[in-house]
């Protein structure tokens, strides 16, 4: 499918940590009701078997809505579920390779942390960019930092749309103005919160806004 880069105002990454008894479609159902406009399967921890069905159920899911489904860094349950692409990181598959498994019809996603891997992940096919870690986060203990001025050149080196990643919530997503980004990515700022819809419009709104600022 091709990609807008409107699909990328506000790309939410799901995390089981903040589950409290409630499973993941349920979670992902209130984040797309809230307004969220892109969504990554992360399972880092469990085989592909436990959650083949899960991500089934989450693909009709984002296809009712029409919101775009990667999964990240697994490329043979993409291909499996027919999620809409994949997103892979620097440790993970080289994008090239991700790119020629999934065909040129999917959305691939690069993570990237300085403007030499942003450029070589442009040239390997990768449609977009999640840049970070922007601001400090415990989602990913070790996700390298990348500054305002590294993010702004990266954004300039590159043509495909850019993601900002790591730390975002609602009260520090204005710092990213003018950087270039077309949207954030976000964990515990939709996952971890007790009202997860609301968050998530909140969100939305702030985004819109300091895109446009």
């Amino acid at each position: 499918m091709s990609l807008d880069k409107k699909d990328l105002l506000l790309y939410a990454v799901t995390n089981r940590s903040w589950l409290a008894g409630n499973n993941l479609y349920s979670q992902v159902e209130k984040a797309i009701r809230g307004g969220v406009t892109f969504v990554q399967l992360r399972e880092k921890e469990l085989p592909t078997t436990n959650i083949l069905e899960e991500a089934k159920k989450i693909k009709k899911l984002c296809d009712k809505n029409q919101v775009p489904l990667v999964i990240n860094d697994n490329v043979d349950m993409a291909i499996e579920i027919d999620a809409d692409g994949v997103h892979v990181g620097q440790k993970d598959m080289e994008a090239g390779h991700a790119r020629r498994l999934i065909g040129n019809n999917k959305i691939l996603g690069v993570s990237a942390q300085t403007v030499e891997q942003a450029v070589l992940a442009e040239k390997n096919g990768a449609d977009y960019l999640g840049v970070g870690a922007v601001f400090p986060t415990d989602s990913k203990v070790d996700a390298e930092d990348v500054d305002y001025e590294s993010l702004k050149k990266i954004c300039e080196a590159v043509s495909i749309p850019v993601v900002a990643i790591g730390g975002i919530n609602k009260n520090n997503l204005h710092k990213l103005s003018g950087s270039g980004i077309c949207g954030i990515a976000v964990i515990s700022a939709i996952f971890a919160q007790t009202d997860i819809v609301k968050a998530t419009a909140t969100l939305k709104e702030l985004t819109q806004k300091m895109i446009n600022a």
